[in-house]
């Protein structure tokens, strides 16, 4: 998924109001970047945090920027733009670039199930089970090369898992997809001290058979891709 206008880059004053951005361009302008990340973007949103913003100019668009990545300022970026990892995801999908998933044929997006739900995939085809997937999009990291989901308590991802149980239950395949949007990890880990309710869900979830699914990305200013699968959970002590 390529971003749609060039990245500039920039240094963040401050992030508030969870939707919202105070920003430094290198030209010395203060502009304020749409940031479309709902959770606490613990470890990322640090005054002075390099970071890149995507310009726009869409006279609909109140703010004329938008909070796309970080930084990190050693090769390694973090996509902290929630909202692009379906379109990622579903880049992926089409191109049948993701092994387990590829010998599906058919593909819509935010279909209703469960108990008042839309999954953010069905995959189809004749011969195989439906395919539903949901899709999380991974940007903590508080143990290098870890990353954990998730980073706020959240009672509907919580939900998501049931309905992913019940979907697994009546024949189908499950699928939770985290999608790790951060170049310096290999491992993915649920963070339990964060949200131990979604824990639990997701143990059940697993019990129930829904499968649980890891990509990395590939992260540049000028876009993001899926990479290959990661590992789920801690690394060996």
């Amino acid at each position: 998924m390529r971003f749609q206008t060039d990245l500039i880059p920039a240094r963040l004053i401050r992030r508030y109001k969870r939707f919202l951005a105070d920003c430094t361009l290198d030209d010395g302008r203060e502009v304020t970047a749409h940031c479309a990340n709902p959770g606490s973007m613990m470890g990322l949103a640090a005054e002075g945090t390099r970071i890149w913003l995507e310009p726009n100019d869409d006279p609909k668009k109140k703010l004329k920027y938008g909070w796309r990545l970080v930084d990190h300022e050693n090769g390694h970026f973090t996509g902290v733009d929630t909202g692009r990892a379906n379109a990622i995801v579903r880049e992926a999908l089409t191109a049948r670039a993701i092994a387990s998933l590829a010998a599906y044929e058919t593909l819509r997006a935010e279909v209703k199930y469960g108990a008042n739900s839309r999954v953010d995939f069905l995959l189809t085809r004749p011969g195989l089970p439906d395919a539903y997937i949901e899709v999380k999009s991974v940007t903590l990291s508080r143990t290098p090369g870890l990353a954990e989901f998730p980073d706020s308590v959240t009672a509907r991802g919580a939900k998501h898992m049931a309905d992913l149980a019940e979907v697994a239950a009546q024949g189908h395949r499950a699928v939770l997809l985290y999608l790790v949007q951060r170049t310096d990890c290999g491992r993915v880990n649920l963070a339990r001290d964060i949200d131990p309710a979604y824990a639990r869900a997701h143990a059940d979830a697993t019990a129930a058979g829904v499968e649980t699914l890891c990509l990395g990305t590939h992260i540049t200013p000028q876009g993001i891709t899926v990479a290959a699968p990661l590992a789920l959970g801690a690394p060996a002590r």
